[in-house]
């Protein structure tokens, strides 16, 4: 069996006398997508945080591929392929959906001296077109960024995030005040990139329909531990999820 691509050992973290995660333990296999819910100030976003280096856990400690990441800064994180997209939107509203999209990947491609001397979009604009291809966004191209609709600007910041091709992204709400008919397509996107890539998925999310139709595993956290993992079927039938989160 391979070995897992995220473990989360141990993460504790507290913020006064509250302890946002308590001791959370978890593994995340290659090619998964993992779905992490619960209600609002269940630990998800403290969690992600710890993961990703923005915050630091009291104890525990986090993995990719074997290796120790805790405490290690996202721009660290992100060359050895580890990608996020944001609950708040990091496209740039004044740039072409292009432009942003190159501007991502050119984070992770070249030296500082490749990027002030070789070409403007070092070298980027054929692979950029195809994730634009990708995410079904050609009419969009040079299009301002500011002027989308917010579920086009959600498919833009994905576009983003895959530019410098991650073996893992950790995703926060990415459904959130998407439209039905932009969510089906962004989760039709999803699947087909961790089909084609083989990318590793976590994520956050509050929009149930889309979590259970999307994620393969399910973990639900509730007052920062988790309390049920499983199948989406297993975890519509927890009878501790219904009475913590999904109501009867």
């Amino acid at each position: 069996m391979n070995a897992p691509i995220l473990t989360v050992n141990e993460i504790t973290k507290s913020f006064g006398g509250i302890r946002a995660v308590d001791g959370v333990s978890f593994e995340v296999n290659k090619g998964e997508i993992l779905g992490l819910i619960g209600p609002n100030g269940s630990g998800k976003s403290t969690l992600f945080n710890c993961i990703l280096g923005q915050l630091t856990p009291d104890s525990g400690h986090v993995s990719v591929n074997g290796r120790g990441v805790s405490g290690m800064r996202a721009s660290d994180l992100n060359k050895l392929g580890v990608g996020r997209t944001f609950q708040q939107l990091s496209v740039f509203p004044k740039m072409s959906v292009l432009d942003n999209i190159i501007l991502a990947g050119q984070e992770h491609h070249g030296t500082m001296l490749s990027r002030l001397f070789g070409p403007g979009d070092a070298g980027l604009t054929e692979e950029a077109d195809k994730m634009i291809s990708f995410f079904r966004l050609n009419h969009l191209r040079d299009t301002l960024a500011g002027s989308l609709s917010y579920g086009q600007q959600k498919l833009v910041d994905a576009a983003m995030a895959f530019m410098a091709g991650p073996s893992l992204v950790l995703l926060d709400e990415p459904a959130g005040g998407v439209n039905l008919t932009m969510l089906a397509n962004l989760k039709d996107r999803l699947v087909a990139y961790n089909a084609a890539h083989g990318t590793t998925f976590v994520v956050i999310e509050h929009n149930m329909e889309f979590v259970m139709s999307l994620c393969s595993r399910i973990i639900v956290l509730a007052e920062g531990s988790i309390i049920a993992e499983g199948s989406p079927d297993e975890i519509r039938s927890n009878q501790t999820v219904i009475d913590a989160y999904l109501g009867g």
